[in-house]
């Protein structure tokens, strides 16, 4: 972080240029990037001003505020500096989210407009005969929707189905 340190109706002291580096390093944390930070302190009548201007490659951040206090001021730029960084990192953060779920519903709709009323995938798998109520048991341990089996009471394809409440089944059987 290199920071310029100018005073105006007032000498910069060491124990100023200190005081001023340490509570930057609130400010520094968050980002990755070399800061450059210019502090300009001054004297009016009886108040103390702090103005603090950062640098990022992207953005500027600016606070002036004025206290009987020059130490008092320079606590109050770093709380507006540090809210101002957190506001503009948020909005960026919300848009970049909001960037890739648009993204993402244009792909799927390109998806959706390319590809209609095809069957799009198989599965295979081996039809064992059982009971329906063994259906129901392997219909949990695979947490599908569906579990197709052959009955072994009729010895005809059935499909067991949980039903939208969650907690109860259907059952399909044809008629021949």
């Amino acid at each position: 972080m290199n920071i310029k340190i100018t005073g105006k109706d007032l000498k910069v002291t060491d124990s100023i240029k200190e005081y001023v580096e340490k509570k930057l390093e609130r400010v520094q944390k968050y980002f990755d990037e070399e800061l450059e930070v210019a502090v300009t302190i001054k004297k009016q009548r009886e108040l103390q001003i702090a103005e603090i201007r950062v640098n990022t490659n992207i953005d500027i951040y600016k606070a002036v505020t004025e206290h009987k206090d020059l130490y008092a001021s320079i606590d109050k730029d770093i709380d507006i500096l540090e809210g101002q960084i957190r506001k503009t990192k948020a909005k960026k953060e919300k848009q970049i989210r909001q960037d890739t779920i648009k993204d993402k519903e244009s792909a799927i709709s390109k998806n959706e407009t390319e590809i209609e009323n095809e069957i799009l995938k198989t599965s295979y798998y081996e039809m064992k005969p059982m009971a329906p109520e063994d259906a129901k048991i392997k219909l949990e341990e695979e947490n599908n929707l569906f579990f197709t089996f052959v009955n072994i009471e009729t010895n005809k394809v059935n499909v067991l189905f949980k039903l939208k409440d969650g907690k109860n089944y259907g059952l399909i059987e044809p008629e021949l």
